[in-house]
């Protein structure tokens, strides 16, 4: 078996999955620089098995993602719906030798835009929060969280990830709060690790408007359950169809993303506050969310209880979401656990006790 990965040199999920290959006594995958593939480099052989990792955060493949003269500055929120065109017709290219990927580009396309991935998902019947249709501004928002009877919704970048340009936002009788990853400045808004919390409207309407020409997505805001004074959700990995991982993220505030210093939770405590009917269902419902992507070798879904913990739904599902360091079961992290799925069969009986499922979206 030879691998392929599409991904940053350097990238840290590139050099622990090419770490997974060699433990496992394979050769060590080439690697194809998302640069080269987006300048017209050659897609790999038609024998290849390919893993396209994220394009990350490399200045010079989100210039070339977004077909941009001028490269972002560090951290502004950009052209994101051109990244994602980008990013779509580059996973074509990869594709276009006849490679077999291990993401397919029909699956990245649909678990790379909010918007369809939802839809997806609750054609399914799989449990998400619902959703409002079209928003195009400040002021349509709250007309549709009005005639909806909302009060809280979580306003999201269609093509955004890692919460960069989402906003929680709350709203009653004479009072606007938006917590966010988002600094507005005069020329421009960036995602930050630190979080912001806007208190006047105008500040509020003018961040929505500025993100509303690149597509948004705005989902009703559910009561997360919580452990001790931190809400909690988890982060799933499922390989081969089978949840392998998982990870809990605990926060004092709305969004939990590790990457913005929140803490890892106790998953046993977790298990054990949701109790085993109700953690089995959500995990049955991991397995639903990867059987609507069944080409794609893993996803990454983000998994909330809802307070009192009978409920649960799911916030998100991620292309790219395999990056739990540290987190091992049965001796394997995410990597390993993938290669020893592809290695041993799991990933080939997956794929064709799927076959006749069409993928989401599709």
């Amino acid at each position: 078996m030879r691998l392929t990965v599409v991904g940053n040199p350097g990238n840290r999920r590139v050099d622990l999955f090419a770490a997974a290959v060699r433990a496992a006594g394979l050769p060590p995958p080439d690697v194809l620089p998302w640069a080269d593939v987006l300048t017209g480099a050659a897609p790999p052989p038609a024998d290849a098995l390919v893993r396209v990792d994220s394009p990350g955060e490399d200045p010079e493949v989100d210039r070339l993602l977004r077909r941009s003269a001028v490269p972002a500055r560090h951290g502004e929120l950009v052209g994101l719906a051109d990244a994602y065109a980008g990013l779509v017709d580059g996973m074509a290219r990869v594709a276009g030798g006849g490679a077999t990927l291990l993401n397919p580009p029909a699956d990245v396309a649909v678990l790379c835009d909010k918007r369809r991935c939802h839809a997806a998902l609750s054609a399914a019947g799989v449990p998400v929060p619902a959703a409002l249709g079209a928003v195009d501004g400040y002021a349509r928002l709250r007309e549709a969280m009005a005639a909806a009877g909302w009060s809280r919704v979580f306003v999201k970048p269609a093509h955004g990830s890692s919460a960069a340009g989402v906003i929680a936002l709350a709203v009653g009788p004479g009072r606007v709060q938006a917590v966010t990853t988002v600094e507005r400045t005069p020329d421009g808004l960036f995602n930050s690790l630190r979080l912001r919390r806007y208190a006047d409207e105008a500040d509020v309407a003018a961040l929505v408007d500025r993100l509303a020409p690149e597509g948004l997505h705005v989902e009703r805001w559910l009561p997360k359950a919580g452990l001790g004074d931190r809400v909690v959700d988890v982060r799933v990995v499922v390989v081969a169809g089978r949840p392998t991982h998982a990870v809990v993220r605990a926060a004092r505030g709305p969004l939990t993303n590790l990457h913005l210093g929140n803490a890892r939770g106790d998953l046993a405590a977790l298990r054990s506050a949701a109790g085993p009917a109700a953690w089995s269902a959500a995990m049955e419902t991991c397995e639903r969310v990867a059987a609507c992507f069944p080409g794609s070798l893993q996803v990454g879904v983000d998994l909330m209880f809802l307070v009192g913990w009978r409920r649960h739904a799911v916030a998100e599902v991620n292309a790219f979401g395999d990056l739990l360091p540290g987190v091992l079961v049965a001796g394997r992290d995410t990597y390993a656990e993938q290669v020893h799925a592809l290695t041993g069969g799991r990933w080939d009986a997956w794929r064709a006790a799927t076959r006749e499922v069409v993928a989401c979206g599709a």
